[in-house]
């Protein structure tokens, strides 16, 4: 599997070969271009495909062959959080949120309930700022140190974290490298966030169903406690069982 530093290299030494051979070879300058476009294509794709571990690796699936799967929710906690744990709750279901450190002011009840409920709670930046994937190392792990000090006063030592918008980068991993944090990702996207039919959202994720997956929802949306009242009940019809940690 490509990484980063290996493809970086790999890239570098193709331009210097260019140009010592160039005008030896005669290569024509479209070689180059090409060269560039395929760096470019590669590094795009390693950035925003989280699965494919090319700047940092993280937890993409569970470690189990036996047919359990793991909810994960961003971007909480919101008022929503509260109707979505009520659900976890009747169909006895933990899971994972990942929250944003700026939205725990105001929200502090719904934290503790979430905690008191049996569910793990992870790092997804203070901020989750649009351009956060292009800030400094040094501004990026001040602002994930940032959320997990908020954190860690209701849950003590969780290490679990997702990046934001699933991007990665080699500022990021090495503020996880600093932090002491792993990086989750899924290999089940719901794509909630796009799809606003219910029915549709449901279809799409069991038609992904393996096991071992990890799920990808967000708690903040209206509709979630819509939708965990169908889906939960067919991933246990396909005969699944869910994990309630990593």
């Amino acid at each position: 599997m490509l990484k980063f530093w290996p493809t970086t290299i790999a890239f570098v030494l193709g331009l210097i070969a260019f140009f010592v051979f160039q005008s030896n070879l005669q290569l024509s300058f479209w070689y180059l271009i090409i060269w560039i476009k395929l760096f470019a294509i590669i590094q795009f794709c390693g950035a925003y495909f989280i699965g494919l571990n090319f700047h940092l690796t993280s937890i993409n699936n569970l470690n189990t062959s036996e047919k359990k799967v793991l909810l994960t929710f961003d971007d909480g906690p919101h008022t929503n959080t509260i109707k979505v744990l009520e659900v976890l709750k009747k169909h006895d279901v933990k899971a994972i949120f990942f929250v944003i450190g700026k939205n725990i002011q105001g929200n502090e009840a719904i934290l503790k309930q979430i905690v008191a409920d049996g569910h793990q709670i992870g790092n997804h930046s203070f901020s989750h700022h649009n351009w956060i994937d292009v800030w400094s190392t040094k501004k990026v792990t001040q602002d994930f140190a940032t959320c997990q000090k908020l954190i860690e006063q209701y849950q003590p030592n969780t290490k679990l974290f997702r990046p934001p918008y699933g991007v990665t980068n080699p500022n990021i991993a090495k503020a996880l490298k600093q932090l002491n944090l792993q990086s989750i990702g899924w290999n089940v996207r719901s794509y909630d966030t796009s799809i606003k039919d219910v029915e549709k959202i449901k279809q799409r994720v069991l038609s992904q169903l393996k096991p071992a997956a990890i799920i990808l929802l967000h708690d903040r949306l209206d509709f979630m406690p819509e939708l965990l009242e169908t889906l939960i009940p067919a991933i246990k019809e396909k005969g699944y069982g869910f994990e309630n940690k990593i």
